[in-house]
């Protein structure tokens, strides 16, 4: 073989080489790789994620209540009582609200895709440490007395699959642990949410019908209702 031969096979193989290379790559110069497996809050919910507050009825709030994100409301218009609102706007039946409804139902049939086969149907979370994974509940799914614990990294992700509704008792809550941020937890609500008096909840709450949050009850994510109403008193919601 001639040396012009051998460095037209060099040029060939190198060429081929990088062209293997950019087929890993995106336009932001990330590899695939690290995008598929990317599953943030953000990634998951669309435009829904700027969003602590969303309703398809009515948002009523009595008392003070601080709110860190937007509050939108689609196809309703009914926004009743202040709201102490940062890092967010108020959006009624806007655009940017009917976009986030439509990325919020999205995300639902998205996320109730996920496969797992941990059946806690009748069981009370508080008191539990749970690992990331999927978590099925058949009918209601209640944190009745004591703290939930999820323990995981910051990529740690857990769905819950509720067939009805999601309560919580007074003073109950859930606990983030090992660096588990609360925007990977998802709360799949076959109806209706009900958060206690003082409850210390953490996640993104997606309810096909209503969200009650009692007086003095925190949430460390977001207030989804897609057919329904958001109803608070005195609460604070904070996205992350």
């Amino acid at each position: 073989m001639t040396t012009q031969s051998t460095t037209l096979i060099f040029v060939l193989l190198t060429i081929m080489s990088a062209g293997h290379q950019s087929l890993k790559m995106n336009n932001k110069g990330q590899s695939l790789s690290t995008v598929v497996s990317s599953n943030t809050s953000n990634n998951i919910l669309g435009s829904a994620s700027q969003f602590a507050i969303l309703s398809a009825s009515a948002i009523t709030n009595t008392g003070n209540t601080s709110v860190s994100g937007s509050v939108g409301i689609f196809p309703g218009t009914a926004i009743t009582g202040w709201f102490n609102i940062s890092n967010g706007s108020t959006h009624n039946s806007d655009s940017v609200a009917q976009n986030a409804q439509n990325d919020v139902t999205n995300a639902y049939h998205n996320l109730m895709s996920e496969y797992g086969s941990n059946d806690l149907t009748g069981q009370n979370l508080g008191g539990m440490t749970l690992a990331p994974g999927v978590y099925n509940y058949d009918t209601s799914c209640a944190i009745a007395a004591g703290t939930l614990t999820l323990q995981g990294d910051s990529n740690a992700k857990w769905i819950f699959k509720i067939g009805s509704s999601l309560t919580t008792a007074a003073g109950t809550g859930v606990n983030m642990s090992g660096g588990a941020s609360a925007s990977n937890v998802y709360w799949l609500v076959g109806s209706s949410a009900t958060l206690g008096a003082d409850t210390s909840m953490c996640g993104n709450i997606i309810a096909y019908a209503s969200i009650t949050m009692s007086e003095g009850a925190r949430l460390n994510g977001r207030a989804l209702a897609r057919v329904g109403a958001v109803t608070l008193i005195s609460n604070s919601i904070s996205i992350n």
